[in-house]
């Protein structure tokens, strides 16, 4: 009987170690992309999300050059904010991924949500195993539909847990500014960023999901806060940024990831 339990306290000391182990693996990758001393590596991964002929080949001309917008967005952002980093942010495209991420629960049950949280680490750190060169700090999959035949694309979203984002975009040049804007939102949401708009409506909330919040008339803005997602043009009314040159970091965004510090 002694026996037996000895081997079952080991057995949950192991695993309690293996846990801790994770968890301040966790905690300092997320040190690392919070302090805004060095390069942060972003890997963005392209899925072909519809199987089509159009986002085919759409990947196939995909390269650095196609989000060098977002590179440029952070390093203007944060520029404003008095951080001076030559290069804050810089993305690399690696291979296509052939599977589909699991889709998220359709419900807001925690405990669906949790498990479906740690089934999308784990799909993604499979597929890194494929994946040439060094690992990445934060992982970007880009999952691409035909506009033609998806109008509407499914919610893209960031995880601060596994420094992980899945990102639904369309495969066409028109749409490569809008998609950028969706990628960077969702790269902040990795490093602690939260959402500024009404998930019922979408619109940008005041005064945190503006980025004049103050300007007089507040309506119409010509910018977007980045986590606002939206440029608002009425009290009822918004419009989707084309590109990051529309877009911009606002104060509580910044202080969320530690652009601002404390007494600052």
């Amino acid at each position: 009987m002694a026996r037996g339990n000895f081997w079952r306290l080991f057995r949950i000391m192991l695993l309690l170690y293996v846990l801790l182990f994770f968890a301040a693996g966790a905690f300092l990758a997320r040190a690392r992309t919070t302090d805004w001393d060095d390069t942060l590596y972003v890997g963005v991964y392209p899925v072909n999300g519809d199987r089509s002929t159009v986002s085919a080949n759409y990947i196939d001309a995909l390269d650095e050059r196609t989000f060098a917008d977002v590179e440029a967005f952070f390093a203007r952002e944060l520029r404003r904010y008095d951080i001076q980093i030559s290069d804050p942010v810089v993305i690399k495209v690696g291979e296509e991924v052939v599977q589909l991420p699991p889709a998220p629960p359709g419900s807001d049950n925690i405990a669906a949500i949790m498990w479906w949280s740690l089934r999308l680490r784990f799909w993604g750190w499979r597929q890194q195993l494929g994946q040439p060169g060094v690992q990445p700090d934060i992982t970007i999959y880009m999952i691409y539909h035909d506009p033609e035949s998806h109008p509407r694309l499914a919610h893209s979203l960031g995880l601060q847990k596994g420094l992980i984002g899945v990102v639904n975009a369309f495969a066409s040049r028109r749409e490569a500014g809008a998609n950028n804007v969706v990628l960077a939102h969702e790269l902040l949401h990795t490093v602690g960023a939260s959402d500024k708009y009404d998930p019922g409506t979408n619109q940008p909330v005041h005064p945190y999901g503006f980025a004049a919040p103050a300007r007089m008339p507040l309506y119409p803005q010509s910018h977007a806060e980045i986590m606002g997602g939206r440029i608002p043009l009425s009290a009822a009314r918004s419009e989707t940024p084309a590109s990051l040159r529309q877009v911009v970091v606002g104060p509580l965004t910044a202080a969320e990831i530690r652009w601002i510090r404390p007494g600052e």
